[in-house]
């Protein structure tokens, strides 16, 4: 076991988790950190570097399932809700899985017909500066002409119209750089979702959506997930999922107070730095 290919494993986690959920796009960080500097594919090989990427995208998951894991007991029907004195559930309506599920189908079904065309043409350096650019334009303009008063203070008053609607904005996403949480959270700004239950609905919906991806990629690359390189995969996945517990619960504090402009500039200048280095 060498001990510089885990503290590699550890840094590609880290990247993982404080990016996998935050607007900033995951796909242009680790552009940077893993093509630009720790190329992983020349320690682990190209599939298992690709399996790696799949293994502590799951570590990510896991957090967001730890964070909201009262919502999924309560969407799946293992508990009810809290009721109030009157036998209802508190707070009126409760997000249900239903809503979840209408948010998911329209970048499912554009992901299932287009995963491989997406896979060969649109995985590239430029594709994402692309994706990194007109993504931060989407999150400027969310924030500029987004309501000042948002009808939908928490996740929980969420319409299913307005899950299908920011499951169509999702679709976006779905070229690289864009990325999911920027797209679906400027969606739901101006769609009169406030920050935080945009933020709330993005990370739920993410879960069954990206699970299902990662575990059909890990299906098809089983056979590189062998002993020798399990010291890596254990440990890029926990450090993915340390952080993205870290960065997510941050996250969720913060982005009804700062909002996304800070993280439109952000991508801009990440942008910035990629097109120097490489052009």
């Amino acid at each position: 076991m060498d001990f510089i290919m885990i503290i590699k494993a550890i840094i590609l986690g880290i990247v993982e988790g404080l990016t996998e959920f935050a607007p900033v796009s995951s796909t242009g960080h680790m552009v940077i950190v893993d093509d630009m500097w720790l190329h992983s594919e020349a320690f682990l090989t190209k599939y298992v570097a690709n399996t790696f990427k799949i293994v502590i995208q799951l570590g990510s998951i896991l957090a967001v399932l730890i964070i909201f894991r009262e919502r999924f007991i309560e969407m799946l029907g293992l508990r009810r809700g809290k009721r109030d004195e009157n036998g209802g559930e508190q707070g009126g309506r409760r997000l249900k899985l239903g809503h979840v599920i209408t948010g998911l189908i329209p970048a499912g079904v554009l992901g299932l017909l287009f995963d491989d065309y997406i896979d060969e043409h649109l995985f590239s350096i430029r594709t994402v500066l692309v994706g990194l650019v007109i993504g931060a334009v989407f999150m400027i303009i969310a924030d500029k002409f987004g309501p000042k008063r948002p009808k939908v203070e928490t996740v929980d008053q969420i319409t299913y119209k307005q899950a299908f609607s920011v499951g169509l904005i999702q679709c976006v996403s779905l070229w690289p750089g864009f990325s999911r949480s920027g797209s679906t959270i400027s969606g739901g700004v101006l769609l009169g979702l406030s920050h935080r239950a945009a933020a709330d609905f993005t990370f739920i919906m993410a879960v069954p959506i990206m699970a299902g991806a990662s575990l059909l990629s890990l299906a098809k690359n089983w056979e590189y997930f062998t002993l020798d390189y399990l010291p890596y995969f254990i440990a890029g996945f926990i450090a993915a999922f340390v952080f993205a517990l870290i960065s997510i619960r941050f996250f969720l504090k913060l982005i009804n107070r700062i909002k996304l402009v800070p993280f439109a500039v952000y991508r801009i200048v990440l942008a910035a730095i990629i097109y120097i280095v490489y052009f």
